[in-house]
């Protein structure tokens, strides 16, 4: 019996994939797309290697040229987030958030975080991977009036509580957090501050939003495949230098958390993918992260003059990659699918007050893809009056789809990376 025919329907789906992107307004804050040299390195020889351990300390030989490319990697990551300890093995986000909890809180520690729908990612909430480790879960106060952590009441919090560590990071961030007054909070009593740069690592790297490691973080995890335009995989930071007995452990729990903690091989061709995006990074990041977060803010302002209820309008919307908007009451679900059905990809999500997250109330709008293909503020005022047909006329979203196709032919080439390169690519095949 012949699976040729699996096989292509498998190419085709592929196929169609490819070609919705490439001609729908893709708004999803958690995703971006790859430079050609970024996806020439998911190709090589890499891909099928193992490499456990560290350079010039593997379990397998065959190492050498690896060896020499994650040396590369992370001397380009130390460049780029300007400190003195870089991991790129983490294979995800979660995965760095996960070593992290390994290295650095045991099971029934108190650590605080952010409550699940005032913007905080999964992996730190009961049921990812803080609740796997079986760490006691204590939530900050949060201030919905400027979508973010209460300071004084989380100072409060933390001296009271004394917990093993303060965890920050959100896969809804609007605004930056205050992570200076509640890393000396949690240094006065002997926790750690642990931020997650997830979905603001590029913008961070970019120099556009704020310095963790500078305004108090302890360490920094991220995804390599957001605002940092990457594969996809992890990545931790840090500016401990080692120079004491008790910097030296904190940085061997670190790697020891990452290998053997929670990776055995890691992606080898995703460490050289992300490599390069280090370097394209350091090259067109800063332009990069500014447009993006000019973008966010035109597209905020002109759906908030479209008639919708945006959020964080009292600081100016965001000042990230992110605009976050109200639907209704349990709406968010539906509005995603017209909008998708229209060609617009974007997703539900939690607001403040939302119980249910799976029927929330809003939608969560992302500006680093479009950003990426050459869009700037006079686009955003496009796209918002797209979201006005869709949502607020109720016009027929297959009439809307074809309005947007016509608007992306003018977009169809990839800016921010080392174009040169570009030769003998199709778009079409890298979106």
């Amino acid at each position: 019996m012949s699976w040729y025919k699996e096989v292509e329907y498998i190419r085709t789906q592929a196929k169609k994939n490819n070609e919705f992107f490439a001609h729908s307004l893709p708004m999803i804050a958690s995703e971006n797309v790859l430079s050609p040299l970024c996806k020439e390195m998911l190709i090589t020889d890499f891909h099928g290697r193992y490499a456990e351990g560290t350079p010039g300390n593997r379990y397998y030989e065959g190492c050498k040229y690896f060896d020499l490319v994650e040396e590369k990697a992370t001397e380009l990551a130390k460049k780029l987030f300007r400190c003195s300890y870089a991991d790129v093995r983490p294979t995800a986000g979660t995965t760095a958030n996960i070593a992290l909890l390994k290295a650095l809180i045991k099971p029934g520690e108190t650590a605080v975080v952010l409550d699940l729908a005032n913007g905080a990612h999964i992996s730190f909430g009961k049921f990812g991977a803080a609740g796997i480790r079986g760490i006691n879960l204590v939530s900050y106060p949060f201030n919905n009036d400027i979508m973010n952590i209460d300071v004084d009441g989380a100072v409060k919090l933390i001296r009271q509580i004394k917990p093993t560590l303060a965890l920050n990071g959100q896969s809804v961030f609007l605004f930056p957090s205050p992570i200076k007054e509640l890393a000396e909070a949690a240094h006065e009593v002997g926790a750690y501050l642990v931020y997650d740069a997830a979905h603001v690592l590029g913008l961070i790297a970019g120099k556009q939003f704020q310095d963790p490691l500078r305004e108090g973080a302890d360490v920094m995890s991220g995804s390599t495949h957001k605002t940092l335009p990457g594969p996809q995989g992890g990545m931790i930071v840090s500016d401990h230098k080692g120079d004491t007995e008790q910097d030296k452990s904190f940085l061997r729990k670190l790697s020891f958390g990452v290998f053997p903690g929670v990776t055995s091989s890691y992606h080898l061709h995703h460490v050289a993918a992300k490599a390069i995006a280090y370097a394209e990074h350091l090259e067109f990041g800063e332009a990069y992260a500014k447009q993006t977060i000019n973008n966010a803010q035109r597209l905020a302002q002109a759906l908030y003059e479209q008639g919708f209820k945006v959020f964080g309008e009292k600081l100016g919307f965001t000042k990230s990659h992110q605009v976050l908007v109200s639907i209704g009451p349990g709406k968010g679900k539906d509005a995603a699918k017209k909008l998708n059905d229209a060609g617009i990809v974007t997703n539900m999500n939690t607001i403040p007050g939302d119980t249910d997250p799976m029927n929330p109330s809003g939608l969560r709008l992302g500006t680093p893809e479009l950003t990426r293909i050459g869009m700037k503020e006079p686009e955003m005022t496009e796209v918002a009056e797209f979201y006005k047909r869709v949502l607020l006329k109720n016009e027929d979203p297959k009439k809307v789809q074809s309005a947007i196709q016509e608007f992306r032919k003018d977009y169809q080439e990839l800016h921010y990376c080392f174009k040169e390169h570009f030769r003998g690519y199709d778009y079409h095949e890298l979106v």
